[in-house]
């Protein structure tokens, strides 16, 4: 659409099973509602539960009809894992912007030896797309807390490339998270806002 009041932003989620993918999903879904826009979401699980691909279509703007982002139009690829990132960047447009997490999780196929990990990903994701957030994702939860507040560190990264009041985040994150965990998941998110961009 040419009309920039009308634009769909595209974001794509892609992890790794476990990771906490869907529940960032959700709050990222909360927050873009509260901050008035039209939201579609959409999850692929490929043996979500441990180990598996997981991808996560987000669509938002004035008005959404289609769940699913086209090919080559995310706006921003947000990923949990090195590999899965780079995997997908070929669904980011030219001017897209990538947040992942500093990550590696082997696959199946390296793991049993049938296959190298890629080396150099963040290098290499630079190479493709000219805005590149490299999170440390892991030492920043455990800095906050609790190792497990990885996905919330992400989103604290991804918040500062999105138009959204921090207030809105919060409070996604007060109303999903169980209380014994929250005070640990602000601070990750807080954590993840202090992340330089393009770093």
């Amino acid at each position: 659409m040419t009309d920039q009041n009308q634009k769909i932003t595209n974001i794509l989620m892609v992890g790794v099973g476990g990771q906490g993918t869907l529940l960032a999903s959700e709050v990222l879904s909360e927050v873009l509602l509260g901050a008035g826009h039209d939201v579609k979401k959409a999850e692929v699980h490929g043996m979500a539960q441990r180990g598996g691909s997981v991808v996560s279509h987000v669509r938002f703007g004035p008005k959404v009809f289609s769940v699913t982002i086209p090919e080559g139009q995310a706006d921003i690829l947000f990923g949990f894992e090195l590999l899965e990132t780079y995997r997908y960047v070929s669904l980011l447009h030219p001017q897209g912007t990538v947040v992942v997490n500093n990550l590696r999780i082997a696959p199946p196929s390296v793991a049993l030896g049938q296959d190298n990990y890629p080396k150099d990903i963040p290098n290499k994701l630079r190479q493709l797309v000219e805005n590149v957030i490299v999170v440390d994702g892991l030492q920043l939860a455990e800095e906050a807390g609790n190792p497990r507040t990885v996905n919330i560190v992400l989103l604290g990264a991804l918040s500062n490339v999105l138009d959204a009041e921090e207030q809105l985040w919060l409070d996604a994150i007060t109303k999903m998270v169980p209380p014994r965990f929250l005070e640990a998941n602000l601070n990750a998110f807080k954590l993840g806002r202090q992340v330089n961009r393009f770093s």
